[in-house]
């Protein structure tokens, strides 16, 4: 091993899910900077061409992909299309997602049924077809998105609650079963982050006061850049050792 710990990711392979936008957007930049070529999952293919740009801006490859998670074809196909293309995958992270709000009585089976398809569904069957390449490969490192809403309560939230607390749980029983192919699983749990997704909450004055209040620790709310630093760390041979667990970003609002 390593007499010091390497933070950096030079000449991994990653795919990211749900890179277009905020989260997915920063952690891939994110990824490609420590190093890392960069496979992109888009929900719509047409929109990942700034993104492909930037990543190819600092010398890396970047490759843009057709992935709505909600069909496994589209699933196996970006899979198989990144292994022909780079050859491996020696990182997976699970960023798509979504959540409706409505309060418990008023959730519709429509948006019942969407979170769990793109939010569970979707990160396990994205995991269950990275993760039959890391085991051949006998290495890989998976990284879900969960968040803090899997360990608190948010009112108007509680099927997106449900969700990421399931993550947390999935991540665990993943970590125990392809440990033996030296394959970690983590994952990672922010909190309110500065995102096109949370612009209109946080906009609003009362919603960004409460916000700031409950996260206790540093009463401010996060950057993506906070979050894929988290996501460049656990990938990194640094964090070789850690697994099965979901790190807390959320500046102190779990710990009050």
């Amino acid at each position: 091993m390593d007499s010091f710990p390497r933070f950096d990711l030079n000449g991994q392979i990653a795919l990211v899910t749900g890179a277009a936008r905020g989260l997915g957007n920063a952690i891939a930049l994110a990824i490609a900077h420590a190093g890392a070529d960069v496979a992109l999952g888009f929900r719509d293919i047409n929109t990942g061409g700034d993104l492909v740009k930037q990543i190819e801006s600092m010398g890396r490859r970047a490759l843009p992909l057709q992935m709505d998670v909600t069909s496994l074809d589209q699933i196996q196909r970006a899979v198989d299309d990144t292994v022909a293309q780079f050859g491996r995958i020696d990182m997976l992270v699970n960023n798509v997602g979504l959540g409706p709000s409505a309060l418990a009585e008023d959730v519709k089976e429509e948006d019942f049924d969407l979170t769990v398809a793109v939010n569970l569904k979707g990160t396990f069957f994205v995991s269950q077809a990275v993760g039959k390449v890391m085991i051949r490969q006998n290495y890989g490192r998976i990284i879900n998105l969960g968040s803090q809403a899997g360990h608190v309560a948010l009112p108007t939230e509680s099927i997106y609650c449900m969700t990421k607390a399931a993550i947390a749980h999935l991540t665990k029983c993943l970590a125990v079963e392809w440990g033996k192919y030296n394959i970690t699983v983590n994952a990672i749990a922010p909190t309110f982050i500065r995102t096109p997704g949370t612009e209109e909450a946080l906009s609003d004055p009362a919603f960004y006061a409460d916000t700031v209040e409950r996260i206790a620790g540093l009463h401010r709310v996060g950057e993506p850049v906070e979050v894929a630093g988290a996501v460049v760390f656990l990938a990194s041979p640094a964090a070789s050792l850690i697994t099965g667990d979901t790190i807390m970003i959320d500046g102190g609002w779990t710990a009050r």
